[in-house]
């Protein structure tokens, strides 16, 4: 029975855990209901299981029976703070939280993963790493996982990392994506607090007001993206918000605004930090005014090795024939903590089309929406990615595809 085959077969099973796990969506780092669940799909299995010491997360080691390099899955575990629309028999029990980006596959594919690879663990020329994440959701689940030593659980460093990620929208079902290069924006914050006097809405003159300035501000943002970076290099600053004043004629002393910033290369990433922070400092002292601008770092661009990610397109033809794969033109504007690994080992991240047959991949809601569906028919073709993902890049050791 071919790898395809098998996972066809556990449908049902994959389907289950799947919908067990939407129904008790948890939000963040601690993931216990999660872990239990995930911990029970991989029982009986020839895996060395271990879980997390500051996090809910499980690692699990599948031991080839070849000797070879070891190669790392990852699948995130958890979920967002959306309250649920949605008429599906397995609607979220969590009040307020949801599985709205589809990280219940994500766990569902993952656990089948281990069970095909298991039942060919003779083929292995290598082990397997099985990461399931909490907290990939504005957590940082991968740096803490990295940090306990995930990236080496089979006793030497992974030599290829693949993770994957299901779309509501966007794609059609069924159909993966990817490219070498960035494939995922980084995220970084611009908050910004300016002081001024407060004062009569009826004499501005006797006051120093911020409200001016900081919209100033916010428009000048958008023409330093127009006018400092590269087009082909993007920068995308987005002021998310805008806070200041209480009632109409009162000038108020301060102003704040925070931006959300997306860009696509480490050089970028550094020099929007520089120019905005001195654009908001510049127009505060043009107006007499002071100013304070700090920049959180999020999560870093997560870059596709070129190499890796012609293996997984290839991996796809292979495995499911022609027309299910192709190059995405151009990275999406989301982040990953993802980045995190692939900052420290050489992988690929590849979309899939999980848009519901009877919706419109352009205009269905997308992930995040409290509307988002995903379809249960791509979790057999997700588990067997993965494992062939596993499979193949291990039968070409260390050396790397070519």
């Amino acid at each position: 029975m071919s790898l395809l085959e098998s996972a066809q077969d556990m449908r049902d099973e994959l389907v289950q855990l799947r919908h067990s796990l939407h129904t008790t969506p948890e939000i963040g780092l601690n993931l216990p209901i999660t872990q239990e669940k995930v911990l029970a799909a991989l029982d009986g299995l020839p895996l060395e299981i271990s879980t997390g010491e500051s996090l809910s997360s499980v690692t699990a080691v599948l031991r080839g029976g070849r000797p070879g390099p070891a190669v790392l899955l990852r699948g995130d575990m958890d979920a967002l703070p959306v309250a649920e629309r949605n008429s599906l028999p397995y609607i979220s029990s969590h009040e307020g939280r949801m599985h709205a980006c589809g990280h219940d596959l994500h766990t569902a594919m993952l656990a089948g993963a281990a069970r095909l690879l298991a039942a060919r663990r003779e083929e292995l020329a290598g082990d397997v790493v099985f990461m399931f994440q909490p907290g990939e959701e504005g957590y940082e689940g991968a740096k803490y996982m990295i940090e306990e030593g995930v990236l080496d659980a089979a006793g030497s460093r992974a030599v290829a990392a693949y993770g994957m990620h299901v779309v509501s929208a966007m794609l059609p079902p069924g159909v993966f994506a990817s490219r070498g290069g960035p494939i995922m924006a980084a995220a970084d914050t611009l908050n910004v607090h300016v002081k001024g006097r407060g004062g009569h809405g009826s004499s501005p003159h006797r006051a120093l007001d911020p409200v001016p300035a900081a919209c100033e501000m916010v428009t000048a943002l958008q023409t330093m993206v127009t006018r400092t970076f590269d087009v082909f290099d993007p920068v995308v600053v987005t002021v998310g918000s805008f806070h200041a004043g209480t009632v109409d004629n009162v000038i108020p002393d301060d102003a704040r605004f925070s931006a959300t910033i997306r860009t696509f290369s480490k050089d970028n990433r550094a020099r929007v930090k520089q120019r905005a922070v001195q654009l908001v400092e510049g127009i505060a002292a043009a107006h007499g005014l002071s100013v304070e601008a700090s920049f959180g770092m999020g999560y870093p661009v997560t870059v596709n090795t070129p190499d890796e990610a012609a293996f997984a397109g290839r991996t796809i033809d292979e495995l499911f024939g022609p027309g299910r794969f192709f190059v995405a033109p151009q990275p999406v504007t989301g982040s990953e903590d993802f980045s995190y690994v692939l900052e420290d080992v050489p992988g690929a991240f590849i979309f899939l089309g999980a848009c519901p047959s009877d919706r419109d991949p352009a205009d269905a809601p997308y992930n995040h929406s409290p509307e988002a569906q995903f379809d249960d028919a791509v979790l057999p073709d997700g588990a067997a990615l993965y494992a062939s993902l596993a499979l193949s890049r291990l039968s070409a050791g260390t050396a790397g595809p070519r």
